[in-house]
């Protein structure tokens, strides 16, 4: 029950990333990949801010917010420097 939970976090919470930061979403599977990475890094970030979510609304926003971070710095990334 707790993949199935994760997984539908992970979609809802790339999803929302990436209609945030694309303006459309990256599919299914791309959604729950961005989703569940977002959510380690979301909870890496909110630990180290001493925020800990203990309920699926703070599950999501922890996912969101990482999920945002890291399309942010993949977008960064992406980007060809130009002088």
């Amino acid at each position: 029950m707790n993949l199935l939970l994760a997984l539908i976090i992970g979609a809802l919470a790339g999803w929302a990333a990436g209609e945030v930061m694309r303006g459309h979403g990256f599919g299914l599977l791309g959604n729950i990949v961005v989703g569940i990475v977002g959510a380690l890094l979301g909870s890496l970030v909110f630990g180290l801010l001493g925020i800990q979510s203990t309920n699926i609304v703070g599950s999501l926003i922890s996912a969101f917010v990482g999920s945002v971070i890291l399309l942010a710095i993949a977008g960064a990334i992406r980007r060809p420097v130009t002088y």
